[in-house]
């Protein structure tokens, strides 16, 4: 039997879809920089922030540093608490068969199924040195911001590669994450269009806090 004959239209349907594949490999590869996300849990900013970011052919991670994931539970004094590294799937399966109506109603099963398509399970920061190095890492909470520099700072100082480390204030909840992230998503942008952010840290943040009339604090560290 011979090929198949393709007409016009499936053979322009064919050529645009590679148009696009090749336009994204070449967006990924003009990506410079590697980005982390990093919030108390990597359940919800940070998480959020990230499935934008990695959309958008980032080259991006995400993490937490708290000593457990927590999850909202039937009240404030009952957490759901789950270690590092247990899959976001194992947790959605939890709490479905827990309650199903309430962690549907507050948002946590949808998060938790948006969390699986982006990775496995969720990552803690103090535990990363593996991952190997960051050029910028974006928290969303001073207290996230003042470990992630506490734990660069006790890291041993080899390479003497400088990272950007910034906070941007957001609200634990999913209507502010999804604003966080879309202006982690503008930050981020910014700084990779900038090349070397280490010329130009200064107005770029001073710009970005004029825009968004968003505070940012940031500092410097090194690996």
């Amino acid at each position: 039997m011979g090929r198949p004959v393709l007409d016009n239209e499936t053979w322009h349907f064919k050529l645009k879809s590679l148009r696009e594949e090749i336009s994204e490999l070449s967006d990924r590869s003009e990506m410079k920089l590697r980005h982390a996300m990093v919030c108390s849990s990597n359940q919800n900013r940070s998480m959020e922030a990230h499935w934008l970011l990695k959309r958008e052919g980032f080259d991006v991670a995400s993490y937490g540093t708290g000593q457990h994931v927590k999850l909202p539970g039937p009240s404030l004094r009952e957490p759901n608490v789950y270690d590092f590294g247990t899959p976001y799937k194992q947790m959605f399966d939890d709490l479905r068969r827990k309650d199903p109506e309430l962690y549907r109603r507050n948002g946590i099963l949808p998060m938790l199924k948006r969390n699986l398509s982006v990775k496995t399970a969720p990552q803690r920061w103090q535990e990363n040195a593996a991952d190997g190095t960051f050029d910028v890492v974006l928290t969303f909470e001073e207290k996230v911001f003042d470990m992630v520099l506490e734990d660069l700072h006790n890291r041993k100082h080899v390479l003497l590669k400088p990272v950007l480390v910034i906070n941007l204030e957001v609200k634990d909840n999913h209507e502010e994450a999804a604003i966080g992230g879309r202006l982690a998503l503008q930050l981020c942008q910014e700084i990779e269009a900038a090349g070397n952010w280490e010329e130009c840290v200064d107005d770029l943040i001073m710009n970005f806090e004029r825009q968004n009339h968003r505070k940012l604090v940031y500092s410097i560290s090194y690996y």
